[in-house]
């Protein structure tokens, strides 16, 4: 039987862990009104919650490297769905110290996603489809999102939250077996003797390795604090929407929870067809920047719909904040591994991918802050959009004069 070439399997294994890691994360936003309520929590402390997923990450992309080389990225991607299981396990308890350390365990769980997930397509994709294979695994986010909003609802409806959080961890561990008979193929880099003691974890060179590596080309760091401004807006919309639709607009959990799938879905669309755009345009650079003021403008107007629309343009609208706000990240890290020498791409998406996990923690935590302290959700909602628009303005600029034909 004639074998599946080499970046075909590449790309299911990723997709696939991708998108259970994706799922993972996003089941405690999506159980969130139950979640929250259940330990005598404000809706919107998701965002707080959200944040400590992220700074998980942000602890695995810094500290990680070693681990990848010395266990290689199809290991890493088992470990990482295993941990995020772990993590489900441990918010059963549903209590403040539960889900705190479960959010750190979840974000740990998903952070070798990047980093891992570049290595093994760097290796394998063909150099003129890079843009849409690495668009193709980053979908996977937004395909996990989408199945969590779907799925986790309905086992809520049967067994309550705790049943959700149970089929995630059923979910970590298929996944994980899944990929094992792909580990010799696609782990034939990994270095059995790389050093893993603690001093080389958490040496100056290893912490400095990732932010060393954004300095490998002039256009990584504004391409880096682009992306760090698309993921504050998508942070906050997979965050908050399900929250906000219940909490604020009467919406059912379902119903909520189907306006989340739309958006994801629309997003996964999104991120293959910009993908083909940017492979056939070559100009990755000048249609992030575009994108980006079109995101923010969709994000306002969500955020501008009067109190009384119902469920139709509340979908449409977050269709369209998916499709333009959840769409950057593959063509960004197929960017980020072009511009680097193969052996650097690991570090130069963590680098890239550990500052735009900043991001995701800064501002689901401001946007947390900002409600608390004002009850203004519209608000919360326009400043983010603004921030991606004054984003798109100070580095547009400058992607545009040094970016030209990048691909």
């Amino acid at each position: 039987m004639k074998q599946t070439p080499t970046w075909v399997a590449a790309l299911g294994a990723t997709l696939l862990m991708q998108s259970v890691s994706s799922y993972l994360s996003q089941t405690l936003p999506v159980v969130a009104p139950l979640l929250t309520a259940s330990a005598g929590l404000p809706a919107e402390s998701i965002g707080l919650l959200n944040a400590v997923v992220a700074a998980g990450s942000v602890v695995v992309l810094l500290c990680g490297g070693p681990l990848l080389a010395r266990f290689g990225p199809v290991r890493a991607l088992q470990a990482g769905a295993l941990v995020s299981g772990l993590g489900l396990l441990l918010a059963m308890a549903g209590t403040l110290p539960a889900l705190l350390l479960a959010s750190l365990m979840l974000g740990a769980g998903y952070g070798p996603s990047a980093p891992a997930g570049s290595r093994i397509l760097a290796a394998t994709a063909p150099p003129g489809r890079r843009a849409l294979i690495f668009s193709v695994k980053q979908s996977g986010a937004l395909l996990g999102g989408g199945a969590c909003g779907l799925l986790a609802p309905l086992a809520v409806a049967i067994g309550g939250w705790p049943a959700a959080l149970l089929l995630g961890m059923l979910i970590a561990a298929l996944a994980a077996c899944a990929i094992q008979p792909l580990r010799a193929r696609l782990d034939i880099e990994r270095d059995p003797s790389a050093t893993i003691r603690l001093a080389t974890i958490f040496g100056r060179h290893n912490l400095a390795s990732p932010f060393r590596a954004l300095s490998l080309s002039p256009l990584l760091w504004p391409l880096t604090w682009l992306a760090t401004a698309f993921a504050v807006v998508q942070g906050s919309l997979f965050t908050f929407t399900v929250s906000w639709l219940v909490d604020q607009r009467g919406f059912s959990l379902a119903a909520a929870g189907g306006a989340f799938a739309v958006m994801q879905g629309a997003g996964m669309a999104a991120r293959i067809l910009l993908a083909m755009l940017a492979d056939r345009t070559g100009r990755i650079t000048r249609n992030l920047v575009v994108q980006a003021f079109a995101a923010a403008a969709a994000m306002a107007a969500l955020a501008l719909l009067p109190a009384t629309a119902g469920l139709t343009p509340i979908l449409i609208l977050c269709g369209i904040c998916g499709f333009l706000g959840a769409s950057w990240n593959g063509i960004t890290l197929a960017e980020v591994a072009r511009l680097v020498p193969p052996a650097r791409v690991s570090d130069a998406t963590s680098g890239c991918t550990l500052i735009v996990f900043c991001g995701y923690t800064v501002g689901p935590a401001a946007f947390t802050l900002l409600v608390s302290a004002t009850g203004n959700w519209p608000l919360a909602y326009l400043l983010v959009a603004a921030q991606l628009t004054i984003a798109a303005l100070i580095v547009g600029f400058s992607l545009l004069r040094a970016g030209g034909k990048t691909t």
